[in-house]
């Protein structure tokens, strides 16, 4: 049987947390109800850290509940303390996930703590989470270079990563925050990891397209055996210190990839274009990915598959 790998959508939480405008909540609601037509799974719904940390995910109490509930559809959220973990309890999460990074300078500019105090932070949500039954995700941002410190030892996210797993996490999402990380980097983060004894089905990875690489990251983590791997639909999102960085990777492009690699995922291409259209209409931006762009490919007739029409259609229902 062909290999399967885990698509877990992060657009509707990164990839819309940076913006400008106010995005209204039927928006959001809107391309959810897209991503799950589109046969998205694990789709990472918004953030219960402080509203005015986050204005564009504010409205965190009021989306969760309006979510379409279905079989194997689960939305986790982002939970920073404990504060945030009663929110979240009482919105109906039941899956979540807390994020750190690789290195003290990044932590205290992004969340005001060291790591290890972010680790402390974790500690009882993680263990409400537990006893609560949810399914729990750790991030380590920053795993590959840091804006204010430059290279990451790979060792060393790996450390804070099986610091994450030993307060009860079921897996740990390796960041390239800033989009400087390259395949031989991959490579060696996964030696890394299964050095320390995680397992590869512990193992996630983020890949933002920054300076275009993410794509092929994706590749050396497949050859490393790693089988998860976060994108956002349109490719939106993106850091705010990596000045005039491209957004995450898209998921367009990562399903384009794995369709014409022989692996499943159970994301149609098609549908999932629909919802990027959707979400790039109502932020007012072109739809910047390569397979938004140009379509899928039959490869039997040549055909482009859900290639754009102009104009492009308006982003009501």
């Amino acid at each position: 049987m062909p290999d399967r790998v885990r698509i877990y959508e992060v657009g509707p939480r990164d990839g819309l947390q940076n913006e400008a405008q106010p995005i209204p909540l039927e928006t959001k609601v809107g391309f959810i109800e897209r991503l799950v037509d589109a046969g998205l799974r694990e789709i990472e719904a918004t953030s219960f850290v402080s509203p005015k940390a986050i204005p564009q995910l504010a409205d965190a109490d009021a989306l969760l509940p309006r979510l379409p509930r279905h079989p194997g559809v689960t939305y986790p959220v982002l939970v920073p303390n404990e504060r945030g973990m009663a929110r979240a309890e009482a919105a109906g999460a039941n899956a979540l996930a807390v994020f750190t990074a690789a290195t003290d300078a990044f932590t205290e500019r992004n969340i005001g703590m060291t790591v290890d105090q972010s680790l402390a932070a974790f500690e009882p949500v993680l263990r409400r989470a537990a006893e609560l039954g949810w399914w729990r995700r750790g991030y380590v941002s920053t795993a590959f270079g840091c804006p204010y410190t430059g290279a990451v030892d790979p060792h060393r996210a790996v450390g804070v990563a099986t610091r994450l797993l030993e307060l009860g996490l079921d897996e740990v999402c390796f960041g390239d925050t800033i989009g400087v990380g390259v395949p031989g980097q991959v490579r060696a983060m996964v030696d890394a990891a299964t050095g320390a004894g995680i397992e590869l089905n512990q193992v996630a990875f983020h890949f933002h397209d920054t300076r275009g690489t993410a794509l092929a990251n994706v590749v050396a983590g497949l050859e490393a055996g790693v089988r998860t791997f976060d994108s956002s639909t349109g490719g939106t999102g993106g850091c705010p210190y990596a000045p005039g960085a491209a957004g995450n990777l898209a998921t367009e492009d990562l399903v384009y990839l794995l369709d014409a690699s022989g692996f499943e995922h159970g994301v149609s291409l098609e549908t999932v274009l629909e919802a990027a259209r959707f979400i790039a209409a109502a932020l007012g931006k072109p739809l910047g990915s390569k397979v938004g762009q140009a379509g899928g490919w039959d490869a039997a007739t040549g055909a482009a598959i859900g290639r754009a029409t102009f104009p492009v259609a308006s982003a009501k229902r």
